[in-house]
């Protein structure tokens, strides 16, 4: 189970920080919902997440930053990752939700431009409302849409991705981790999306053929996290 450990802390002690370590997996979500809920629920104005001891992170963990995230903006707040290590960028990265959690520029003055926004957001429209306040407005909610279609996303390809994660387990005797390294890395070296990938490797098991640059980077990926044997476990996926 990971570890997680909060404090009080900003200027008025308005915001709440928080230490995950370990391996924020899918067995590991409802303990980490739970507990950056209780976080956010005792925040003033929003939370500040450390997960430079992050070991393991899946597309579950992601769903929950993401959905910390809604939440926060709903109740006026937000969320910042403060701190990460390679795991969590490269996760990040590949779905392209750093800004989603980057600190503001500024903090007192961010902070309310930010409360502004989520009222403008949830009010309705008045003949009188300043026009900047609607386009900030209509900013935000396109912003919303955006983050709820790639929380949908992460969703539907999540069970495809686990199970290519628990094919690369079997057919090269890895761990959770280095299963997920193997995907990353292959991904990012034949500049395929991480889901087409996954579901690429589900069709070899049921017989479709894999390129033959996908086979090369699995077995270069599989050798590099110190597996052994990585072609007679790529020639099961052809």
């Amino acid at each position: 189970m990971p570890e997680l450990t909060s404090c009080v802390h900003g200027p008025d002690g308005d915001r709440v920080g928080v230490e995950v370590r370990g391996e924020l997996d899918l067995d590991a979500s409802e303990w980490l919902r739970k507990a950056l809920r209780e976080a956010l629920g005792c925040s003033v104005r929003g939370v500040d997440l450390d997960l430079k001891g992050v070991t393991f992170c899946d597309c579950a963990a992601l769903n929950i930053l993401l959905a910390l995230r809604l939440r926060a903006l709903r109740q006026g707040k937000t969320v910042v990752i403060r701190a990460s290590g390679a795991v969590v960028d490269r996760l990040l990265a590949l779905t392209h939700t750093q800004e989603l959690f980057a600190a503001p520029g500024g903090e007192g003055q961010d902070a309310q431009v930010q409360d502004t926004q989520v009222q403008d957001a949830q009010a309705q429209d008045t003949p009188t409302r300043d026009t900047r306040g609607t386009d900030a407005s209509e900013d935000f909610v396109q912003d919303l849409r955006i983050e709820v279609a790639q929380l949908r996303r992460a969703m539907q390809t999540r069970p495809t991705i686990d199970l290519a994660r628990g094919i690369l387990m079997a057919s090269f005797s890895l761990s959770s981790e280095d299963a997920w390294t193997v995907l990353v890395e292959a991904s990012q070296n034949t500049n395929t999306k991480l889901h087409t990938l996954a579901g690429d490797l589900v069709g070899a098991v049921k017989g479709d053929p894999l390129s033959e640059a996908v086979r090369e980077q699995l077995s270069c990926a599989v050798a590099k996290v110190g597996s052994g044997g990585p072609t007679a476990g790529a020639s099961r996926l052809r």
